[in-house]
């Protein structure tokens, strides 16, 4: 099932819990209200991902609203680089990293090269990456001082 909003514009189902977003049809382009930055957002594939996330995780995982960054702005090799979401632990460290991809952009090797690099600067113990219909999360392993692959999300940061 996909959500259909007129005859431009059908949006695909994703594999996160459904929510009803806020859209606006503007001088022929689609916004999305983003309910964290509370404005509106132009609605590309990748702001829909981005979107299904934050609604995942502050209404089905009880993440703290306060605790997120949107595309937080960082340097690499004097590259600007703009993350799509971390949230924070209650202490101001970097928690989670989730990298948001187009539904039709394909998980691989590039794509997680990518997450490695932003998460570099920052640090995070857990990332997520996905396309909104596979996703990928990783955990740093202390002991063997690398990310393994694990099932699901971590319980929101204490």
């Amino acid at each position: 099932m996909s959500l259909e909003l007129n005859q431009k514009v059908t949006l695909p189902t994703l594999n996160l819990p459904p929510y009803e977003p806020r859209l606006q049809e503007v001088d022929g382009k689609l916004w999305i209200f983003d309910s964290l930055r509370k404005k509106q957002l132009i609605l590309t594939p990748e702001e829909w991902v981005r979107q299904h996330w934050i609604n995942f995780l502050i209404y089905h995982r009880n993440y703290p609203k306060g605790l997120f960054s949107l595309e937080k702005g960082l340097k690499y090799n004097q590259l600007s680089k703009r993350t799509d979401l971390v949230v924070f632990d209650r202490q101001s460290n970097p928690f989670l990293l989730v990298e948001c991809k187009a539904p039709g952009v394909k998980i691989d090797e590039k794509t997680l090269d990518q997450i490695m690099t932003y998460n570099s600067r920052l640090q995070c113990p857990n990332l997520v990456l996905s396309n909104g219909l596979v996703h990928v999360y990783l955990e740093f392993a202390e002991l063997d001082k690398k990310f393994i692959q694990r099932s699901g999300l971590p319980e929101c940061p204490k």
